[in-house]
């Protein structure tokens, strides 16, 4: 280990703590000394990073001694019982879950989107929800350059957004089906391989399920515009890895021009433009899957309304949509001397 940050990762052997992994490698990340955090079961197992071989140590209120930033990605429960240790032991923790993304307290950060808000944390920063992450990669740009009234999307959403054994059922589910065999569900609710179904969580007292919600409440936090009018459809589809979504963007004063769209996304860090109508080209998640950047495309005029815009977007889930967003937290921090 070189100079720099004492890291650790909670959650480390899980689909979104291998990425946390991959990403800091990669990103080069200033890392002095490094503590892969996991649970009992997870005990004992061996990563490699950087060319050194860490053993997986078991999560407790006490893994935190002498660690500056802590990466968690091991399920809401677990970050609130154990995020606070690691904040009383000095780390600032950037948090992957949903505990404490709507918590007025804590700031809730896209860094391209709402750095800023970062600088005013109490020790934990919420990294958002997958597919609020990558809406808003689009949706950002776009309303920088003019107000967005309302937001409708759709979303396709991979097995990677439920976990590695989610990944694994697909696989599975998909050799069982054309081999002729029986399928039975054990980590979704119901058959994935070549099926869709409505995303696999709770139904509220209005008929959303809780992605949706969070893509609407999410949204609106950090976009600082408490009042936009979301609604959201959430899938799951048959894709191994990378969300994507169709939305619809309502304007509240000026509709841009398509050329202007093109522009601002083309011009947006973190977005790549996709948008080849003469190839019938667009954004598609075997192409975002394991990309840092958000694919836009299919940018064309709602004939239906004459201040919406239509566009579709891919993003690789377990990149910008988690641990490669949750890294630009830190390191966004650290160029800043926040940290």
């Amino acid at each position: 280990m070189s100079s720099g940050y004492h890291v650790a990762i909670a959650g480390a052997t899980g689909a979104v703590g291998t990425e946390f992994l991959r990403v800091l490698e990669k990103h080069r990340f200033p890392i002095a000394s490094l503590r892969l955090l996991a649970s009992e079961r997870s005990e004992g197992k061996k990563l490699t990073f950087a060319g050194e071989t860490f053993t997986v140590q078991r999560l407790t209120e006490n893994s935190f001694d002498g660690v500056q930033i802590a990466f968690f990605s091991a399920g809401a429960s677990r970050s609130r019982q154990f995020a606070p240790a690691a904040v009383r032991a000095g780390a600032v923790v950037i948090d992957n879950s949903s505990a404490f993304r709507m918590d007025p307290q804590v700031p809730l950060v896209v860094p391209e989107i709402n750095l800023e808000d970062a600088r005013e944390h109490q020790g934990i920063i919420a990294n958002p929800n997958c597919s609020t992450i990558i809406m808003l990669m689009a949706v950002a740009p776009l309303h920088r350059l003019s107000r967005v009234r309302r937001v409708v999307v759709s979303t396709y959403q991979s097995a990677s957004g439920a976990g590695a054994q989610a990944m694994q059922e697909l696989i599975d589910q998909t050799a069982a089906v054309l081999e002729g065999k029986e399928v039975t569900p054990r980590v979704l609710p119901h058959q994935i391989a070549f099926n869709l179904f409505s995303h696999n969580s709770a139904i509220n007292q209005w008929g959303y399920n809780e992605e949706e919600w969070k893509m609407i409440h999410e949204s609106r936090k950090i976009l600082h515009e408490p009042e936009m009018a979301i609604t959201a459809t959430c899938v799951r589809v048959p894709v191994l890895r990378a969300h994507s979504e169709s939305i619809n963007i309502e304007f509240a004063e000026r509709r841009p021009s398509v050329q202007e769209a093109r522009e601002a996304l083309s011009a947006f860090p973190g977005v790549k433009l996709v948008d080849d109508r003469e190839r019938n080209h667009f954004p598609m998640p075997i192409e975002a899957s394991e990309r840092e950047e958000v694919l836009v495309g299919r940018i064309r005029e709602d004939l239906s309304n004459p201040m919406a815009l239509d566009l579709f977007v891919s993003g690789d889930q377990l990149l910008k949509g988690a641990a490669l967003n949750a890294v630009q937290i830190a390191e966004g921090m650290i160029e800043r001397g926040w940290l």
